[in-house]
């Protein structure tokens, strides 16, 4: 393998792509195997963009069958509708099936979300990001005692106060890309589950704002947001969690 990147390396820099007679894209994957138990390294290889799919995951699904089965990344719906398969694509974090392969640069780097702990290859360790988006109980609470069997109705009005929250997928990419969250992962719960928090805080159907608020009441929880803005220009939805932390931080000033 060692031997096959110098050559591709080599290849890189003698070939005029601007010609276009070899529509080639070279993907530079970040690879890593616990098993293997040594440095990360990266693995170079070579997709015939006519004899493969418009986005990066067909790319990656062609590496896998025809090229390297141990390569290992996540992948579900194919729709941007499960945020399974969220990787930083020439450094910005997205979904890899709905990024395109046209993408300008002949060499496309790709790496695992960013500074999460990685469990393979492609594959970042989630768990602590779905015990901190278990811990905001993400569904409508009704009031304590009451009929479950009653439906909560909901104006028109009050259901346009959640668009820009529902669409969330939990793909994680912004919260990778925040970096109060890589230095404080531990305490502050990411733009993507304040997000979230903020959609059943802002839902009117819902019996518990208050305590949803008084949970969020922590130095760390919330309040390490510095409105950098990274979750908004890396959102694969064009979302604004940073909006939605700021109407938290604005909700809770009107309970205190």
């Amino acid at each position: 393998m060692a031997f096959f990147n110098s050559l591709l390396n080599l290849k890189l820099s003698n070939h005029s792509f601007s010609k276009g007679n070899h529509r080639i894209k070279y993907l530079r994957i970040y690879r890593w195997d616990p098993i293997i138990n040594k440095s990360p390294w990266f693995n170079t290889y070579p997709v015939y963009v006519d004899s493969c799919g418009p986005i990066v995951l067909d790319a990656l699904i062609k590496i896998k069958n025809e090229q390297d089965s141990t390569l290992a990344f996540r992948r579900s719906c194919r729709e941007g509708i499960c945020g399974s398969c969220s990787i930083n694509i020439n450094g910005k974090n997205t979904l890899a099936c709905l990024q395109k392969l046209n993408i300008p640069s002949q060499v496309i780097t790709i790496y695992p979300l960013p500074h999460m702990y990685v469990v393979k290859d492609l594959i970042p360790d989630l768990t602590n990001f779905y015990i901190q988006l278990r811990s905001i109980q993400p569904w409508l609470r009704g009031p304590s005692g009451g009929n479950s069997n009653v439906e909560h109705l909901q104006s028109k009005a009050d259901r346009a106060k959640l668009d820009g929250l529902y669409e969330c997928i939990l793909c994680a990419c912004c919260s990778a890309a925040c970096p109060s969250y890589w230095w404080n992962h531990d305490k502050y719960l990411g733009p993507a589950v304040l997000l979230q928090a903020y959609r059943w805080i802002a839902d009117s159907r819902d019996s518990s704002t208050n305590e949803r608020l008084q949970q969020l009441q922590d130095s760390h929880k919330l309040y390490r947001c510095h409105t950098i803005i990274n979750c908004a220009k890396t959102c694969p939805k064009n979302l604004n969690p940073g909006k939605a932390i700021a109407n938290i931080k604005k909700a809770m000033a009107s309970v205190e």
